[in-house]
């Protein structure tokens, strides 16, 4: 479902600041795989050009099929919709649209009319909340909201850059739980935090660090069940 080969990223004109590093990874459908990494190591660039909101300086990258490292901006648009679902760090919900009216654009985008906001908002715990605006939530709440909004999509990619990470321990594993469930229905979920114990549940561990994949394997110590995370 994804596969990247001898990606690099590279910023910077005068002295280059490089992010990836001829990284290779393939992700199948039915996989939950964790890329860990701390700030800076690369995990939120990796995201970004999988999602093809940002282009490799070499290599190249499939998702879905599509070889989106040479795809024209018509097709990466028509990519985008049906393909990759994201939940952003920073959300990037609607402010002038409530929790519903948020979800009802990811069913919009990709065309879904199967979908009803208020259950996809109860799944993720806010079924009393589609009516609020954005500034009358949490921070937790919004990135519930950004979370549903992603699910509403159906699309055969997730990818999520620290789902948890303005969450409770009780509503992370819920949001946890609730990804796994979307790697069982045969999508593929690529999850980035520097959280090490989200990685215990994964598949596949991915470890960058400096830009390049330093492991990539089971995790360490075998995969774990939910109820015995903690953080």
């Amino acid at each position: 479902m994804i596969e990247l080969h001898e990606v690099s990223k590279t910023f910077g004109n005068g002295v280059p600041i490089v992010a990836l590093a001829d990284v290779d990874l393939r992700v199948d459908a039915g996989e939950f795989v964790v890329v860990l990494g701390p700030s800076g190591s690369g995990k939120t660039t990796l995201l970004n050009m999988i999602g093809a909101l940002d282009n490799p300086s070499t290599g190249s990258i499939s998702v879905g099929g599509v070889d989106i490292s040479e795809a024209s901006r018509r097709e990466l648009f028509d990519f985008r919709r049906a393909t990759v679902s994201f939940i952003f760090q920073s959300f990037n919900i609607f402010p002038g649209l409530t929790a519903a009216e948020n979800v009802q654009f990811g069913a919009d985008a990709a065309d879904r009319e199967d979908v009803d906001p208020a259950e996809v908002l109860d799944s993720v715990g806010l079924g009393d909340r589609v009516d609020q605006f954005p500034h009358e939530l949490s921070g937790g709440e919004q990135q519930r909201v950004a979370i549903a909004r992603a699910l509403a999509t159906g699309n055969p990619v997730i990818l999520a850059d620290e789902p948890t990470g303005e969450l409770d321990f009780t509503t992370g594993v819920q949001i946890l739980q609730l990804l796994q469930q979307q790697a069982a229905d045969g999508k593929a979920v690529l999850v980035v935090t520097h959280n090490r114990e989200i990685s215990r549940i994964a598949d596949r561990v991915v470890e960058l660090s400096s830009g390049r994949i330093v492991s990539d394997g089971p995790p360490a110590e075998g995969k774990a069940r939910l109820e015995d995370l903690h953080w």
